[in-house]
């Protein structure tokens, strides 16, 4: 597990300058006003402004700043040094509110002591935790009575099928339940630009299934307010995929495979105080 960790870390900290440069992340458009954030999110979440909110996993901290530029006041984690270095000086250049700290998400309690309205982590997020709990539980640690966790991520069922050459050839690949080792792999570039060289091409993600994702939620004490499934991508995850005017990236024919989720999941606010003490008429 450590040494898994370890590598997976050490191609983050690598890939930083290459999304930062990369047209996947479309850093210009930012830095002229854009918000780097999805239709799915931005609907999803509702109106932030003003509130505390804590992004989870934030890499550089584009998302982060858009969350800021939308009028929250967020906070973001990584624990990548590098990405939390860009993230910074990102922010010192737009002018943009947000803090930032370095920090993996599971020693979080022992640095950062306050609460939040809302924990928000997106795409990317599950397949590098490799204790579904322990996260579940960071994240209803950091939400105030009456906050809530919005996560949008990959849909697992779509991480078990692997595409090569063609779409026709998409096939099972890999498990769907839960599994204690992660899957290793080997990824010559990035997602965000196939061409990349990278020196760190060792890679190793964990399985969670969306049953134990919900249930790890519940486990920690939290209440499920959605769980919505979606037949398209915001990148192209497999070959054969075309991106449509609206920006989704689906299959030709039937859309009958989910590619993403989103789930919503609030902290039971404090119970209001009962009459008790108050003097008897």
């Amino acid at each position: 597990r450590l040494q898994a960790l370890r590598k997976n870390h050490a191609r983050w900290d690598e890939l930083v300058p290459i999304h930062v440069s990369s047209e996947f992340y479309g850093l210009s458009r930012f830095r002229q006003g854009s918000v780097a954030l999805c239709p799915i999110e931005l609907e999803e979440l509702g109106d932030i402004k003003g509130r505390h909110l804590l992004h989870l996993l934030c890499h550089f901290g584009l998302g982060t700043l858009s969350l800021s530029r939308l009028g929250s006041i967020p906070t973001g984690v990584d624990y990548s040094e590098a990405a939390i270095q860009q993230a910074r000086q990102l922010a010192t250049e737009t002018r943009l509110p947000a803090e930032f700290v370095c920090s993996d998400v599971y020693d979080l309690p022992a640095v950062l002591k306050r609460t939040f309205d809302i924990v928000f982590a997106s795409y990317g997020v599950l397949i590098w935790l490799d204790d579904l709990d322990r996260f579940a539980k960071t994240v209803a640690h950091f939400l105030a009575p009456g906050g809530f966790f919005y996560l949008v991520d990959e849909h697992p069922f779509a991480l078990v099928c692997r595409g090569e050459g063609v779409v026709e050839n998409l096939r099972f690949a890999y498990p769907y339940f839960d599994e204690s080792e992660p899957v290793r792999f080997q990824v010559p570039g990035s997602y965000a630009d196939r061409s990349a060289q990278l020196t760190n091409t060792e890679v190793f993600s964990w399985i969670h299934s969306l049953s134990n994702v919900v249930n790890s939620l519940i486990r920690a004490g939290l209440r499920i307010e959605f769980l919505h499934e979606f037949p398209f991508s915001v990148y192209q995850m497999f070959p054969g995929m075309t991106r449509g005017d609206d920006g989704r990236w689906t299959l030709p024919g039937p859309q009958s495979l989910p590619f993403l989720f989103s789930i919503k999941a609030s902290k039971p606010a404090q119970s209001v105080p009962t009459d008790q003490g108050k003097q008897q008429d």
